[in-house]
């Protein structure tokens, strides 16, 4: 399968792209640069820009100000016909009349290209649909209609492919398993995916980099895994998975680590993983993931290894969810703590109304700008 050639400096460049309607800024001022041969994703709520930027890239949309360059060309001021980029958007756009090779061949056949049969073949075998060639799109399932279209953009061999929320009509199995055929497809040709979703599981699990958006400005941009570990903002930390923010006053310092007051608890926080001022007497927000945060019963608290951050509290709500269950602890001076327990040994006395102790590794605890909304990002947020 052809692949792109890599340019320096990135397969696509954006200098400092904006787009207003009326007195309405819907992307702010935006640098960005997406690698050559990359799976990039722009993830944001609804109305955050993600979708306008993709069209500026593609040239369906006129940009307020500033460049799109793919590789060493400027094409801001290019029709999207004459760029070397492919959308395909949710809805697919099949032609219902052809069949499946022909909707294929359409981009091929345009361009007066008469021999398609061996193009054609590659691709559909390249999304596993070669035996499906003389279907129409209505006997096909909404994963296959979907790699039609993602076929018929890569016929053209163009230097960028756009994903608009591709999989947004798709169910959440045939979504998750559609993730990893993205994937692998996109790993196969080379060729750059610049992916806009709104849904975080699809943005990890498919790309080298996510660029969160807020608000028509990229908020934290980063490989999937690094988000998600260190959150430089609430909205982030909260947009990204969950997070528990407890509100606490720096008490002072032990080695590498600040000491956290929050209410009567004591806490540790490396210092490298705090984005905040670290000052004695400042206010951080405390963050750590559901899933970090180990739960013990009250009766066996004097168990705890030493050195952990712990938490006493009481149980309000418990969640049963199959690979885990979802806890949701009252915890004086740290409010509502949510828990999430792989269900390996379930203890039967973690029911609501229990007295338990929260505790982790302090090296899984970062800190944030306490001056920051503490539910930004989160849905009620958005």
């Amino acid at each position: 399968m052809t692949t792109t050639t890599q340019h320096s400096g990135g397969d696509v460049r954006l200098t400092g792209l904006s787009k207003r309607y009326g007195a309405f800024t819907a992307v702010h001022p935006l640098d960005l640069t997406v690698p050559a041969g990359s799976f990039f994703a722009l993830l944001g709520a609804s109305g955050c820009g993600k979708t306008t930027t993709l069209r500026m890239i593609a040239g369906l949309e006129e940009p307020t100000g500033g460049t799109v360059a793919l590789g060493d060309r400027d094409v801001t001021a290019l029709p999207p016909y004459k760029r070397p980029v492919n959308t395909v958007f949710q809805s697919y756009a099949l032609f219902p009349h052809l069949d499946i090779y022909e909707n294929v061949a359409f981009g091929l056949r345009r361009r007066g290209i008469s021999s398609v049969r061996k193009q054609v073949g590659e691709m559909l075998d390249l999304v596993q649909l070669g035996d499906y060639a003389r279907r129409r799109p209505h006997q096909l399932s909404g994963g296959q209609q979907q790699r039609v279209a993602v076929a018929r953009a890569l016929i053209n061999h163009p230097q960028v492919l756009l994903l608009d929320e591709p999989l947004g009509a798709l169910d959440l199995k045939l979504r998750r398993q559609m993730q990893l055929e993205l994937k692998r497809i996109q790993t196969e040709v080379g060729i750059t995916f610049i992916h806009v979703t709104h849904d975080q599981e699809e943005a990890m699990t498919m790309a080298d980099t996510v660029a969160v958006m807020n608000g028509g400005r990229v908020e934290q941009l980063g490989a999937p895994a690094d988000l998600y570990e260190n959150p430089g903002t609430t909205f982030v930390a909260n947009f990204l998975g969950t997070s528990n923010l407890i509100e606490a006053e720096i008490a002072g310092t032990a080695g590498d680590d600040l000491l956290l007051k929050a209410g009567e608890t004591l806490l540790r926080l490396p210092v490298a993983r705090c984005s905040a001022p670290t000052r004695t007497g400042g206010r951080v927000l405390a963050g750590v993931r559901p899933e970090k945060l180990s739960l013990t019963h009250a009766d066996e608290a004097a168990a705890i290894a030493e050195g952990r951050n712990r938490i006493g509290g009481r149980i309000v709500d418990a969640g049963f969810t199959g690979v885990s269950t979802q806890y949701l602890v009252d915890c004086p001076g740290a409010g509502q703590v949510a828990v999430y327990e792989q269900n390996i040994e379930r203890d039967g006395r973690l029911v609501p109304g229990a007295e338990v102790a929260l505790h982790w590794n302090p090296a899984h605890t970062f800190g944030l700008d306490a001056a920051q909304d503490i539910d930004a990002g989160t849905e009620e947020d958005t």
